[in-house]
């Protein structure tokens, strides 16, 4: 063990990253939708209306009265975990922990003015020490980048919207909020991956904790390489008609499914991005006030066009399609879901029903049929 300003540290020796902006890990979808959000019609008139009304005091006041505050005394490894994530992180006030009976694993970081951490005992049982460190360093990530605003704001929104459901139209617009602040966090909840990756700076560890929280404490019973296959199959396969319900199964979700975090964390841990940070390369967060906006919705849309470019999802190919000039909306989409209802391959047709020429975004031929994909669950 050594000793630092914050107290004592793991002897595994990890790289810390002084003065780290978030900037270095956020996901370029996370930057984007928020962008998003905040164009959304009346988002800012909410946002200022709620940050005054939240019961921010209440939450505290809950938590203090009927979870467990981790301190020296008190869940110590922990402890030891929430500081040594602030150093490498570079967070100067560490925020306050807290462990709420609950057998569903969970962790969660919440609060307007300074955010509170939150983890389940299902999870605490759940994970092994660098599993768990990852869990809090993705935690510590959120409180970093701000995020725990906008998740406190969607916690009470929530709850909102089914209380006013009766109404009539009384919950459209706490519905647009909630949809939209949903669609954020499920991107934000990538930046927070990539967190706890820096901070755990074990990939392993962080597959496999991702595994345990789609499949329960049956590592023997599981594959990584097997794991990340799912995610392969569950973007490529299906047709459209798939890709439809794909939309509508994630809409309900703050996060994205389990096997494409797990995916999309394996993919940054080989990027030249990933190991640039680990080599002392990093925005600072002194530089944050000269960051451009535009800058950064630029490099989200960039982002947002290689992801439809090499997608293999079938409505993402034809997104793509269609960009190359390939044929108008209406017609390729009758054609695609006319040929899929009667059984047969999906055409990748013009207007009138015939075959396309060449072949499509993935490089298959317009004719090929599609491979059958598998069924997310929540």
């Amino acid at each position: 063990m050594t000793e630092t300003g914050l107290g004592p540290l793991p002897a595994r020796n990890r790289r810390r990253f002084p003065g780290i902006s978030s900037r270095a890990y956020e996901h370029p979808a996370d930057r984007s939708a928020l962008v998003a959000l905040r164009k959304l019609s009346g988002f800012d008139t909410a946002f200022k209306a709620l940050s005054a009304l939240l019961p921010e005091r209440s939450l505290r006041l809950l938590f203090l009265s009927d979870s467990v505050r981790v301190g020296e005394t008190q869940f110590p490894h922990l402890h030891a975990m929430l500081r040594d994530a602030c150093y490498i992180l570079d967070l100067e006030k560490v925020p306050q922990m807290y462990v709420q009976q609950d057998p569903r694993p969970n962790a969660m970081c919440i609060g307007l003015d300074e955010p509170i951490i939150v983890v389940t005992t299902g999870l605490v049982e759940l994970l092994d020490e660098e599993e768990m460190r990852a869990v809090v360093g993705h935690e510590v990530g959120h409180a970093l980048s701000g995020h725990s605003v906008y998740r406190t704001i969607l916690l009470f929104l929530t709850n909102l919207a089914l209380k006013v459901a009766w109404i009539p139209l009384g919950n459209v617009a706490i519905t647009a909020l909630v949809t939209g602040l949903r669609e954020w966090f499920r991107k934000s909840e990538l930046s927070a991956d990539r967190a706890g990756l820096l901070v755990g700076q074990d990939v392993q560890a962080s597959m496999r904790g991702l595994m345990k929280i789609a499949g329960g404490n049956h590592l023997h019973e599981m594959n990584v390489d097997a794991f990340l296959a799912q995610a392969e199959e569950y973007e490529a396969g299906g047709d459209l008609r798939d890709s439809v319900l794909k939309i509508l199964n994630m809409l309900p979700r703050t996060h994205p499914f389990t096997t494409v975090r797990a995916a999309e964390l394996k993919k940054w841990s080989e990027n030249r991005d990933f190991q640039r940070i680990m080599d002392g390369h990093y925005p600072r967060r002194e530089e944050d006030k000269d960051t451009s906006v535009t800058d950064s919705f630029r490099q989200s849309a960039s982002h947002y066009a290689e992801s439809v470019r090499t997608s293999k999802d079938p409505l993402m190919k034809l997104v793509g399609d269609l960009a190359g000039g390939a044929g108008d909306l209406g017609g390729k989409l009758r054609d695609k879901f006319a040929a899929a209802a009667a059984g047969g391959s999906s055409a990748g047709a013009g207007g009138g029903g015939k075959p396309a020429e060449g072949k499509d975004a993935g490089g298959k031929d317009a004719g090929d049929k599609d491979e059958p994909g598998a069924t997310g669950r929540d």
